[in-house]
C-alpha cells in the first residue's frame, strides 16, 4: 500500500510539473476515496479539482488547472457519460455485472468512474479517452445485449428521487452513531460498514467510526444513497443530542 501511495504521489508530481511547464490542464485516472484523501493531504498548494462527474461521485479524477482556469468547463473536462440501455435483460443487472463486463474488454479500472445502475440500464462515467472505444465495443453485459450512447454529463441520472426528513437522538455526533440513526443499523453494523470502506463523509472515504459529523455534512453509504445532517439541536434529559437528517431515497 505504501509503495502504491508513493507511486501515485510521484505520478501526480509529474503531471503537476507538466501542467505548469506547458500551461495546460492535466489529470489523473480515477481515484478511490482513500486516494482522494491522500491527494488532499499532500497537494494543498496546488490548483486542482477532484471531479467525478456529479456532486456525490465516489470515484474522482484529480484535474490540475493552470492559473488561467478557475474551474472545469466543457472544453477541459476529461470525463464523459456513457448511457447503457439493457432492454431485454433476463435478470436484473447490478454494478458488478457492468463493471465486470467492461474490465473484460481489457480496460483498466482507473479509466472507469461511478456506475449508477437503473431499472433500464446504467449511467457510467468514464475518461473521454476511452469513450469512443466503449461506444463501439461495449455491446454485452453477461448474456444481455446492450446499447450505448454518449450523453452530456449534466444529464446523468443519479437515482436520487426524493428527500425523506428524519428526526432522532444520538449519543454523540460520532460517524457510527449518525450512520446507525440514518439507516436504523445497530452500532456494530454501522462500525463494520465504516471500517470496510463503504462510507464517505463529504465525498471522502472515512474508515474511522469515531470521526465527528457536523451540521451540513454529507454521508454516503455505498449502495444505499446519501444523507445530510441537516440540523443539530439541544439535548435530552439523558444527554442525547437531537438531530434532523435529510435522507435521499
Amino acid at each position: 500500500m505504501i509503495k502504491d501511495d508513493e507511486l501515485l504521489i510521484a505520478t501526480i508530481e509529474d503531471k503537476i510539473f507538466h501542467s505548469q511547464n506547458q500551461n495546460i490542464v492535466t489529470h489523473t485516472g480515477f481515484l478511490d476515496g482513500r486516494q482522494c484523501a491522500l491527494v488532499l493531504q499532500n497537494f494543498k498548494g496546488t490548483k486542482f479539482v477532484l471531479w467525478g462527474g456529479f456532486e456525490d461521485a465516489q470515484r474522482r479524477v484529480m484535474v490540475i488547472l493552470p492559473d488561467y482556469y478557475d474551474a472545469i468547463n466543457e472544453d477541459n473536462d476529461p470525463l464523459a457519460l456513457i448511457r447503457v440501455t439493457a432492454p431485454k435483460a433476463a435478470k436484473p443487472l447490478d454494478h458488478r455485472d457492468y463493471l465486470g463486463s467492461i474490465l473484460g474488454l481489457q480496460i483498466t479500472r482507473d479509466v472507469i468512474g461511478d456506475i449508477i445502475v437503473s431499472q433500464h440500464g446504467a449511467d457510467i462515467i468514464v475518461l473521454k479517452s476511452i469513450a469512443d472505444f466503449l461506444l463501439l465495443n461495449y455491446t454485452q453485459v453477461g448474456n444481455t445485449n446492450v446499447t450505448c450512447e454518449l450523453k452530456p454529463i449534466s444529464e446523468i441520472d443519479t437515482g436520487i428521487e426524493t428527500i425523506k426528513e428524519k428526526s432522532d437522538t444520538v449519543a454523540s455526533l460520532r460517524l457510527d452513531n449518525v450512520l446507525a440513526s440514518i439507516y436504523n443499523f445497530s452500532r456494530t453494523k454501522s462500525q463494520g460498514a465504516i471500517k470496510s470502506g463503504l462510507v464517505y463523509l463529504n465525498n471522502v472515504q472515512c474508515i474511522k467510526p469515531d470521526a465527528t459529523v457536523s451540521e451540513g455534512d454529507k454521508i454516503v453509504l455505498r449502495g444505499r444513497g446519501k444523507a445530510v445532517l441537516k440540523e443539530v439541536g439541544g439535548t435530552t434529559k439523558k444527554g442525547r443530542l437531537y438531530i434532523k437528517i435529510d435522507q435521499y431515497v
